[in-house]
C-alpha cells in the first residue's frame, strides 16, 4: 500500500511551495546528478516511445509493401532501441537514487547536528520518541519516495505528456478517444486519492491498537494467569485482529476499483481505437501501422495515471515529513552565543542575582524565585533540600545548561549569557547524577571531554581523580570496551569515567548533580575519594542528599519551594536552628530523609 498521510500532516499551499523552495536550494550541491538523471530520463522515454512508432515503421514499409529489409532494419532498431533503454533505465535508476541519498544523507547531518546544539529546555518540550521518528519514519518515509517513488513520478509524468503529444502527431482523430476518458480517470484519481488516503489511515490505526493489545497480553502475562483472564485477552486479541482484517479488506476494494476502473478505460480504449481506426484506415486518413501504434502506446497513458495515483499518498508524505524536519533545523538553541561574546576569565566567583526560573511545561510553577548568592573563588557551596526544591535547577543555571527567566548569573564579573560557549565550557563543568558511557573503551569517553586531548592527558585525568589503580586493573586497562551504555563497568566505576572526564578539562568550577546518589556505600566510598581529589583547588557547587558530603562544604545553602531559605557554614545553621539543623538532626537519629 502506498504510505498514508496524518490528517495533522496534511500542508497548505503556502506551506508547500515552502517546502518545495527549500528543498531546491538544498538540492544545490546534486545539481550535476540532478541534470544528468533528467537527461536519462527523457532519453529513456524516447526509447520507450520510439518502440511502437518502429512497429508503425516495420508493418506500413516492410509488411504491407513486402519489403524485407525495411522490415529487418524496424527489427534492428527495435531490438536496438530496447537494449539502450534498458541500459539508460539502469543508469537513470542509479542516477537518481545518488542524488535522492545524497540529500537524504545531508539532510540526516544537519538535522543530528541541530539537535545537539539545542540545551537542555528543548529536551525538556520535546519528546524523545517525537525526535527519533524525525529521523527514522519521516527520513524512511522519504527514502521510499526517493528510492522509486520520485524516479516514477518524474519518467511516468514526462512519459504521459510525450505519449499524448505522439499520439496527437500520429492521428488527432484517434488522440481524441484518450482526451475524452482522461476527465473520467481525473475525477477517478481525486476520489481515489481521499477514499484511499482515509482506508490506509484506518488500516494505521488498527494496525496500532492491534499492536497494543498484543504488547499488553506479552507483558501483562502473570497477571493474567495470576486471575485465569486468558481466554478474556484472547478476545480482546480477536476483536483488534478482526477490525485489522477488516481495515485491510477495505483498503483492497478501494485499490480493486480504481485499478479495475484504470484497466476498463484501457479496453475501451483499445476497443474504440481498433474500431474508429478500422474506419479511418478505409477511408484512407491512417494506416494500420498506426492503429498498431496506437494500440502499443495506449498502455503509456494509462498505467502512468495509476501509477501517479498511487504515488500521491508517498508524494504527500514525504512533503509532510520534510516540513517537521526542516521545522527542526530552523529552531534557534536556547542556549545560544551572542555575536559579541567574550571568554571568561580562568577564575572568579560566580554570582547569582536575583534568578527565577520555570521549566516550559511546568503548569505555571516557577522551579526558582528571586535567588540571590555569591559563591566566592575556591569556595566549596553544597546546595541542600528537599525532592523538587528547586537544588539541581539551582546548579544548572550556575552552569548554564538554561538561561535565568529573571535576572542574572555571572562568573568574573561576566553575564554567562554574554560568554563564548567554548570558554564557558572550558571554565564550568558538570558532572551529572548518572555518568553515560558511549560505545568504545574507556580512554575513548574520557577523551570526549577533550577531542585533542593525547593519550598521557587521559592517564594524567584518571590519575589526578586517584582512579589509574582501578581502570589500570581491567583486562586491557584504559582501552577496555565499555560496550553499551557502559555495561561492562559498575556504577561506581562509570561515575568515575565521568569525573575523569572533568579533570581532563580542568575548569575552574565545578558542578556535582548528586553525583553519588545512586552508588551502594562501598562503591560510594570510591567515588567520594576520587571527587575530593578533583575538587581541590577549585570553586565546587555541591548538590547533595547526605550530611556526610554537606559537613565537607564550606557553606551550605537550603532550598525549598524554589528560595533559598538559608545560607551559613555547618555550624551557623545548626545554631540558627531552622530547616538545616531539622535535617541534621534526622540524619543523627538515622531517619531517612532526603536533603
Amino acid at each position: 500500500m502506498p504510505g498514508s498521510v496524518d490528517p495533522d500532516d496534511k500542508l497548505d499551499r503556502r506551506e508547500v511551495v515552502g517546502v518545495l523552495r527549500r528543498t531546491l536550494r538544498f538540492a544545490r550541491p546534486y545539481r550535476r546528478t540532478i541534470r544528468l538523471a533528467l537527461a536519462l530520463i527523457v532519453l529513456w522515454t524516447l526509447t520507450t516511445v520510439s518502440g511502437p512508432l518502429l512497429v508503425r515503421f516495420g508493418i506500413d514499409h516492410g509488411i504491407r509493401r513486402a519489403d524485407t529489409t525495411a522490415l529487418n532494419i524496424a527489427v534492428a532498431l527495435y531490438a536496438a532501441t530496447a537494449l539502450v533503454g534498458y541500459f539508460v533505465s539502469r543508469r537513470m535508476f542509479v542516477a537518481v537514487n545518488q542524488a535522492g541519498e545524497s540529500f537524504l544523507r545531508d539532510l540526516r547531518v544537519r538535522v543530528f547536528g541541530r539537535l545537539q546544539q539545542q540545551s537542555m529546555a528543548f529536551f525538556d518540550r520535546e519528546k524523545a520518541g517525537v525526535l527519533v521518528a524525525r529521523m527514522t519514519s519521516d527520513i524512511e518515509s522519504m527514502g521510499e519516495l526517493i528510492q522509486w517513488g520520485l524516479l516514477q513520478f518524474v519518467s511516468n509524468g514526462i512519459l504521459l505528456v510525450v505519449s499524448l503529444s505522439v499520439l496527437f502527431l500520429m492521428s488527432w482523430q484517434l488522440a481524441l478517444i484518450v482526451v475524452a476518458l482522461l476527465p473520467i480517470l481525473g475525477l477517478a484519481s481525486v476520489r481515489f486519492q481521499r477514499v484511499s488516503n482515509a482506508a490506509y489511515l484506518t488500516v494505521r490505526e488498527q494496525v496500532g491498537q492491534n499492536l497494543s493489545s498484543l504488547q499488553e497480553g506479552i507483558a501483562g502475562v502473570r497477571v493474567i494467569q495470576a486471575y485465569g483472564r486468558q481466554a478474556e485477552q484472547t478476545r480482546r486479541f480477536t476483536r483488534t485482529n478482526r477490525a485489522l482484517y477488516d481495515a485491510h479488506i477495505h483498503g483492497v476494494k478501494v485499490s480493486t476499483w480504481y485499478f479495475g476502473l484504470v484497466e476498463l478505460a484501457g479496453v475501451v480504449a483499445i476497443g474504440a481505437t481498433v474500431g474508429i481506426g478500422g474506419w479511418l484506415v478505409h477511408r484512407g486518413d491512417i494506416s494500420i501501422g498506426t492503429i498498431g501504434a496506437f494500440v502499443l502506446m495506449l498502455s503509456f497513458m494509462f498505467e502512468p495515471v495509476q501509477q501517479l495515483s498511487q504515488l500521491y499518498n508517498t508524494v504527500q508524505s514525504a512533503g509532510a515529513s520534510l516540513h517537521k524536519l526542516y521545522g527542526l533545523l530552523d529552531t534557534v538553541p536556547d542556549i545560544d552565543e551572542r555575536p559579541a561574546a567574550v571568554d571568561l576569565a580562568n577564575r572568579g566567583a560566580v554570582v547569582v542575582d536575583g534568578v527565577s526560573f520555570g521549566y516550559a511545561g511546568g503548569l505555571g510553577r516557577t522551579a526558582l524565585e528571586a535567588v540571590t548568592l555569591t559563591i566566592g573563588d575556591g569556595e566549596r557551596l553544597a546546595l541542600v533540600g528537599p525532592t523538587g526544591a528547586g537544588k539541581s535547577t539551582l546548579a544548572k543555571l550556575v552552569a548554564r545548561l538554561y538561561d535565568p527567566t529573571v535576572g542574572v548569573v555571572s562568573f568574573g564579573g561576566i553575564d554567562l549569557r554574554d560568554a563564548t560557549l567554548s570558554s564557558l565550557r572550558d571554565r564550568i563543568v558538570v558532572v551529572p547524577q548518572e555518568g553515560f558511557l558511549f560505545a568504545g573503551s574507556v580512554r575513548e569517553n574520557v577523551r570526549i571531554a577533550r577531542a585533542a586531548a593525547t593519550d598521557d592527558d587521559v592517564e594524567q585525568a584518571v590519575r589526578a581523580i586517584g582512579a589509574w589503580d582501578r581502570f589500570a586493573a581491567l583486562e586491557d586497562g584504559l582501552d577496555t570496551e565499555v560496550r553499551e551504555r557502559g555495561s561492562r563497568l559498575s556504577a561506581g566505576e562509570r561515575q568515575l569515567v565521568s569525573l575523569a572526564r572533568a579533570a581532563l578539562v580542568d575548569p575552574a568550577v565545578l558542578v556535582l548533580d548528586e553525583a553519588t546518589s545512586n552508588l551502594d556505600p562501598g562503591t560510594e566510598a570510591m567515588v567520594e575519594r576520587a571527587m575530593e581529589h578533583l575538587m581541590g583547588g577549585r570553586t565546587v557547587v555541591v548538590v547533595a542528599h547526605r550530611l556526610t558530603t554537606v559537613r565537607r562544604a564550606d557553606r551550605i545553602a537550603v532550598v525549598d519551594h524554589g528560595r533559598l531559605v538559608e545560607l551559613g557554614t555547618h555550624d551557623e545553621l545548626i545554631i540558627r536552628d531552622g530547616r538545616y539543623a531539622a535535617l541534621a538532626g534526622a540524619w543523627a537519629t538515622h531517619r531517612p530523609t532526603e536533603v
